[in-house]
């Protein structure tokens, strides 16, 4: 009997865990599940209502995890299946949901089917599981230009062949076929097995990559991505999406959100519209490119609030009643929001910008994502050294530096302080010498701000933004006004303030913010006055102006 599909995600507020940096239980310097549980009323405090879980799956973890050797079971540094099932009945006493990661596009070279493979290339029956292709001049050239997302080229030689299989990420990670009905079907039966443990949805890891150009042609060269335009947003994406949602997806209550790398508005309509049934949401990341050009993080350029607002207009309004948004600002492959997106990273202003970012972006139509940390305002390591950083994306690409004069004078000032790394540092939840994450040295530094930055001081203090994020979440959920209500910029080309009105019926929302370190006078301010304030991040408020960094939400009929 198939389950009655609902639309809870609308109500969700996700927090992000990345396993190995959130809470080690036996002391040997690497998250894990039992450390996650240990925190489960952490979650409900702070009030969301569903976690994403970035991969917990066997690995060699040459990608974190990202490089899946075995889907149905448990890495042994995490725990164990039963640690799992454990985690998740404990999550749901809660009334805390959880989606998983669902890495597809690739797995792990130590994965049994590409091992197999590896044996040999010409004969074994997992050849085509896999894109593998004759190299050019009898196998000492790749079959094509194309590189990948790490730096690299996106092939490697098959040892003791002329074949070459195509991986847009490490080496570690080839890319699956699927082309080959076969794939499909393993990634059904997944599906499959942990929804019927009781799993609550997935996010979908670089989903839109999973159909590629056949042609195999070169493409034209470039400093980066060479060949996007084969693997991005391929011909047969939509049509494996709907197979998988007809077949699987759709005969269970969860969600999926697709990270779709590179997607435009367009692309996004047609991955979300209810009626294609596909994706549930998808993360663009329009919002985070906005201090980037290109959208390579690498390419730093300074924050400009318009262009924020900007994002933010052409999504709220191109997907409403038309699909859903996903509303977020870190996650593990982002540097921290504290001190980006025009904010300050100061002891004068740190809380203060972190509150007027959350209230931000919290309030708009869609689904608010946390990651792990954010909710204390975790700052950037401030990395100086490649011996600091065990990020694989890292060390590929400062390597190209190094070999590349022209490519380490457009990027490499900004390396370290956009390396994954600085969102992976592990989560501070005192001042003890390893941030009560663990007793020993961890896998990765604690941030030596851990002192005056952890969650025991933002427990302890009722102005913290622990507890602004807890206000933000419970005056959130269930609001209809939010949940179903239209966006209205009110001030678009204002270089400081966010002023924005979510109305739905004859109610509305008000969200007020400035982004900046100055007082700002406008008329506009003083017209919500007579609403209810529902919250703010100042005590005391000027009728016409907001004070650096304010923000402040009204509500009335």
């Amino acid at each position: 009997m198939e389950t009655k599909k609902t639309n809870w995600y609308k109500d969700a507020v996700i927090y992000q865990i990345y396993p190995r940096s959130f809470k080690d239980s036996n002391d040997d310097g690497f998250g894990d599940i039992p450390g996650i549980i240990s925190k489960l009323d952490y979650l409900k405090e702070l009030g969301v209502n569903c976690v994403w879980l970035s991969p917990v799956y066997p690995s060699p973890q040459e990608d974190n995890g990202y490089d899946i050797s075995d889907y149905y079971n448990i890495y042994d540094k995490f725990g164990t299946l039963d640690d799992f099932k454990l985690m998740l009945n404990e999550m749901h006493k809660r009334g805390i949901r959880l989606i998983m990661d669902l890495v597809v596009n690739h797995t792990s070279s130590e994965h049994t089917y590409f091992k197999d493979l590896l044996k040999d290339p010409e004969h074994s029956k997992y050849r085509d599981y896999y894109i593998v292709r004759k190299g050019k001049k009898n196998g000492k050239k790749p079959p094509n230009n194309w590189s990948g997302f790490f730096g690299e080229k996106a092939w490697e030689r098959l040892p003791n062949s002329d074949l070459y299989y195509l991986h847009l990420f490490a080496k570690g990670q080839p890319d699956l076929n699927w082309e080959n009905p076969k794939v499909r079907e393993e990634v059904k039966n997944i599906l499959r097995y942990w929804f019927d443990m009781g799993v609550d949805g997935f996010r979908c890891d670089v989903i839109t990559l999973i159909s590629k150009k056949q042609d195999f042609k070169n493409r034209f060269p470039g400093i980066a991505l060479v060949g996007k335009d084969a693997y991005i947003n391929g011909p047969r994406l939509h049509e494996f999406l709907h197979e998988l949602n007809k077949e699987v997806i759709s005969k269970y209550d969860v969600m999926t959100v697709g990270e779709t790398v590179l997607s435009s508005i367009e692309d996004a309509k047609l991955l979300v519209a209810p009626s294609r049934e596909e994706l549930t949401m998808i993360f663009n990341f329009d919002n985070t490119d906005t201090d980037n050009y290109l959208g390579v993080k690498y390419l730093e350029r300074k924050f400009d609030l318009r262009r924020l607002k900007k994002v933010y207009r052409r999504w709220q309004a191109a997907l409403h009643n038309n699909g859903w948004n996903s509303l977020f600002i870190e996650n593990h492959d982002q540097r921290r929001s504290t001190g980006r997106f025009g904010t300050d990273e100061s002891d004068t202003y740190r809380e203060l910008s972190a509150k007027c970012l959350a209230s931000a972006y919290f309030l708009m139509q869609g689904t608010p994502f946390i990651y792990e940390g954010q909710e204390i305002g975790m700052t950037n390591y401030h990395f100086t050294s490649p011996d600091q950083i065990e990020d694989v994306e890292f060390h590929n690409i400062y390597n190209v530096t190094r070999k590349n004069k022209f490519i380490k004078f457009i990027i490499g000032n900004h390396l370290f302080e956009n390396s994954r790394d600085n969102a992976r540092t592990p989560m501070q939840w005192d001042n003890s010498k390893y941030a009560g994450f663990s007793n020993v040295s961890p896998w990765l530094a604690v941030n030596p701000n851990k002192d005056k930055i952890n969650a025991e001081d933002s427990l302890a203090r009722e102005d913290s933004l622990f507890h602004y994020y807890q206000k933000l979440i419970s005056f959130r959920v269930g609001n209809e006004i939010i949940k179903n209500g239209r966006f209205n910029d009110v001030l678009p080309h204002h270089k400081y303030l966010f002023i924005y009105e979510m109305t739905y019926e004859n109610k509305k929302v008000v969200v007020m913010t400035n982004f900046s370190k100055k007082t700002i006078k406008h008329k506009l301010i003083s017209k919500y006055n007579d609403s209810n304030l529902v919250l703010s991040n100042y005590s005391e408020h000027d009728e016409s102006s907001l004070k650096p960094y304010e923000a402040r939400i009204y509500e009335y009929n």
